[in-house]
Order: structure tokens, then C-alpha cells, then sequence
């Protein structure tokens, strides 16, 4: 059997079906942490050692819970925007397992769409 060569810009089955290394692990929370300055947020570590990140005006809260959050099944960030009177807010919740890299990646676009009123 002979199997042509792929177009340009396109692979070839065997190519796309081989398979790929994936970032696993916690990694360094201080990638979620340091896009965080005290000028706009307040940090607090709580008693079990989960830390709560808030914008001075209330509107975005991140929950790192490290042990997983309580009454969860392993869920270990969450990232809250509060919504507007005609507009609902968001929330996203990510596993105590997912990378902290990914984590803030995700908290750097929700950062980026903010801005001041």
C-alpha cells in the first residue's frame, strides 16, 4: 500500500494521531500569585492555608485551595468576576491537579480585560 505524501500545511494521519507530551503536575502557583499587586488586590491566607485574592473594588476573587476546596470534589482554583445589574458575572473552576501555568494564563486574559470605570 502506498499512502501519498500530505499537502503542504496538512499532516498525515499517522502524524496527527501520534501522541503528545502534556504539562501534568501542579507546577509553581507563584505563576498564578505574582500577577498580583498590592496597589489592586487584597491576599489573604486563611486558617487551612488557602490563599483568596480580591480586587480592592470586589469584582474578581481567585481561591487557590491547595488540599482542594471544602465540600468539593478536588476543585482547587477558582476565579469569580461579579456580574453587573444587567449583566451576569462568571465563574471557572479548575482541579487541584491542573497546572498552576495554565491557571494563569487563564488569569492573565481575565486580567486583561478589565479596566478601570
Amino acid at each position: 500500500m502506498t499512502i501519498a505524501p500530505a499537502e503542504p500545511g496538512f499532516s498525515t494521519t499517522v502524524e496527527a494521531l501520534r501522541l503528545r507530551e502534556w504539562q501534568l503536575g501542579t507546577g509553581q502557583p507563584t505563576h498564578v500569585m505574582g500577577q498580583f499587586s498590592a496597589d489592586e488586590f487584597n491576599v489573604v491566607v486563611d486558617d487551612r492555608g488557602d490563599v483568596h485574592v480580591n480586587s480592592k473594588d470586589g469584582r474578581f476573587y481567585l481561591g487557590w485551595f491547595p488540599l482542594g476546596r471544602p465540600g468539593t470534589d478536588g476543585e482547587g482554583w477558582v476565579i469569580a468576576v461579579t456580574g453587573m445589574a444587567k449583566v451576569r458575572g462568571y465563574r471557572i473552576a479548575f482541579d487541584a491537579e491542573t497546572p498552576a501555568e495554565i491557571v494563569a494564563a487563564a488569569v492573565a486574559r481575565v486580567l486583561a480585560t478589565s479596566r478601570r470605570a
